[in-house]
């Protein structure tokens, strides 16, 4: 997601912006925008897409200064354009902005500032920082940040300019990661290493509410409060595209690790206060009324969005008690689905521009159906073309096997189920709030998962020996099954396949010989004893299991598995948020262990754009 640079020192600032944006170009972007210290005071130039756009602009319009700011934006709130692109400013162009982050209350902030006077140049959420920021300001730019942030909720990395005082570059950091950079003569921030490591290999890393005021000869860090702090300089010592990589061997591994913060941020400012409810504000066309008019539901997705809506549809028959199919968005328009004016179509898609899905969008408007889009990319042709979006804010994912983006839909699923719930009173405001506790708690649950990998890539190493494997589950676990069995053969090339546990006895079991491995997922109380029982059939005839289980019924299934590993307790319809997160990494030390390419699988591409 978004990138930030900034500079000062003797340097022409637009050439290290540049080199420095240029660095974070993995992280996705649609726009980007530089602000420099000009002698004639604060310039901005700003282009929607690519960086080159921006490069091309800067060749007929160049800025020459050696104090500046850039930014490449991922559209959050506004659609991608060269007005919503970072830097933004104040009314008096004295003040600029570049933001990373979400912040939630930003609609109440702008009207506050709109009954003030200001007018508003974007559809952005960030520019009423510099609104704010412009306001508090009384002869001390730091005093005036410190001042705006308590205005402020929400997750925020800022880099902050003012004419006023040229010679200073102010850095917050509030739950969105920034790193200050020490040169001689100069120093940098930036939202990631990468951004600024062909200058300076010493960095400071911001913890939430933190701050640094940069001149070129010093760097003060503080607290939002203004407290002085110390921090111990760290002096990095990867090569660029391990940078890149956060200090990962790869980007796989890399969003497996992040999805507890992509989780969070996906959450974030949806959940009402004391978890009372869930806040929807995107939904513009699919109103309350109109959801109280539904009387059936369409999922619709191809690959891994596919086995994330299997898991939709179960959490929205359980939470609102409405029937619901699921389709391969390949299939959907063939075999002549009946599309009514009171169906809900839901299309789920990582990029946005899966042909497929969009074909079946496309296909549900012209019946007349509500279509509610799923996607991770704002602006998106899927987001465009559907009535309403819900963003997942899992931020670009670059290995081309999906992991924090599945695991952000199945949360956007989640909130959506309880939305409705709330809106037909087809569950009680303590049931939601139960569930909603339930939620909350998935990030954390998922880092003490990934605290246990040590585990799994023995597991992973073993099962890399065999040529062929199997997964079974029950309900939501077979849905998860789909997508472990999906994840290991993209990436690992081992045959994989998934089955529901109830359908051995009718012809699987024929593939079952000695030492075949088969990896059960067992996280439903109500099918355990029958999960126990299909477990049972496939060690009779020498297969070797390992089950991924609920920390209930751990000893329970030990007792017929090989290995077990142990999940967090949570709610069952939600556990496919945690019990997915050790099928990805033993797909990915499966891989590891076979030598092959983990982020560029043979054959395969990010995003499907044909039919």
């Amino acid at each position: 997601m978004c990138g930030i640079v900034g500079y000062i020192g003797t340097r022409n600032s637009q050439d290290v912006l540049l080199e420095g944006l240029s660095r974070l170009e993995y992280r996705g972007y649609d726009s980007a925008g530089i602000a420099v210290m000009t002698k004639q005071g604060l310039e901005i130039r700003k282009a929607e897409g690519r960086l080159e756009n921006l490069a091309g602009r800067l060749e007929g319009e160049p800025l020459t200064g050696e104090v500046g700011i850039g930014h490449t934006r991922w559209a959050t709130h506004g659609k991608p354009s060269d007005e919503n692109s970072h830097p933004h400013t104040d009314v008096t162009m004295k003040f600029s902005v570049v933001h990373n982050g979400i912040i939630e209350n930003y609609l109440e902030l702008k009207e506050e500032l709109t009954a003030e006077g200001v007018e508003f140049r974007s559809e952005t959420d960030t520019e009423v920082i510099s609104h704010l920021i412009a306001r508090e300001y009384q002869g001390d730019v730091v005093k005036a940040v410190q001042q705006a942030i308590r205005h402020l909720r929400g997750a925020f990395a800022l880099g902050v300019l003012t004419e006023y005082e040229p010679d200073r570059l102010v850095a917050v950091r509030c739950a969105s990661p920034l790193v200050i950079g020490i040169g001689e003569g100069e120093n940098f921030i930036g939202s990631d290493i990468p951004a600024i490591l062909q200058y300076t290999r010493r960095v400071y890393i911001l913890n939430d509410n933190e701050m640094a005021v940069l001149t070129k000869d010093a760097v003060d860090l503080m607290t939002i409060e203004g407290n002085s702090i110390s921090r111990e300089m760290i002096v990095v010592d990867w090569d660029a595209l391990t940078a890149e990589k956060g200090g990962y061997d790869h980007f796989m591994l890399k969003e497996i690790n992040e999805q507890p913060k992509a989780y969070r941020d996906t959450m974030r400012g949806r959940l009402r206060e004391g978890l009372s409810g869930v806040k929807l504000t995107e939904l513009k066309v699919i109103t309350p009324e109109v959801l109280r008019e539904i009387r059936n539901v369409h999922i619709v997705a191809c690959g891994t969005a596919y086995h994330a809506g299997l898991v939709g549809r179960s959490l929205i028959e359980h939470n609102v008690n409405i029937p619901v199919e699921t389709d391969v968005a390949s299939e959907y328009r063939y075999r002549k689905p009946i599309i009514k004016p009171d169906t809900l179509v839901i299309v789920v898609s990582q990029s946005g521009e899966t042909a497929d899905t969009l074909a079946a969008l496309r296909e549900a408007k012209r019946c007349g159906a509500s279509v509610l889009a799923i996607t991770n990319v704002v602006g998106s042709s899927v987001a465009r073309e559907a009535d309403d979006t819900i963003v997942t804010w899992a931020g670009p994912e670059i290995a081309v096997a999906s992991t924090k983006a599945y695991t952000s839909q199945l949360i956007a699923f989640m909130l959506f189920s309880l939305y409705w719930a709330e809106q037909v009173e087809s569950l009680s405001q303590e049931e939601i709030r139960h569930q909603l506790a339930a939620i909350e708690a998935l990030p954390e649950q998922v880092e003490l998962i990934l605290s246990q990998e040590d585990q799994l890539k023995r597991v992973a190493e073993d099962m890399a020996k065999h040529n062929s494997l199997f997964f079974i589950g029950r309900g939501v676990d077979y849905a998860v099954s789909l997508e472990g069995s999906l994840k290991l053969k993209e990436i690992s090339y081992i045959h994989s396949e998934a089955y529901p546990a109830g359908e051995l006895k009718h012809g699987t079991l024929a593939l079952i010989e000695e030492g075949v491995p088969v990896i059960a997922l067992v996280t439903q109380p109500a099918l355990i004893e029958k999960m126990i029982s299909n477990m049972q059939e496939v060690t009779a005839r020498g297969g070797r299991i390992f089950a991924i289980v609920d920390q209930a019924h751990k000893e329970q299934v030990a007792k017929t598995a090989d290995e077990v590993f142990v999940l967090p307790t949570t709610l069952a319809h939600l556990s496919p948020a945690l019990s997915v997160v050790p099928t990805q990494l033993i797909a990915y030390y499966a891989s590891l262990a076979l030598g092959h390419d983990v982020d560029k699988p043979r054959n395969l591409a990010k995003s499907v754009t044909v039919e």
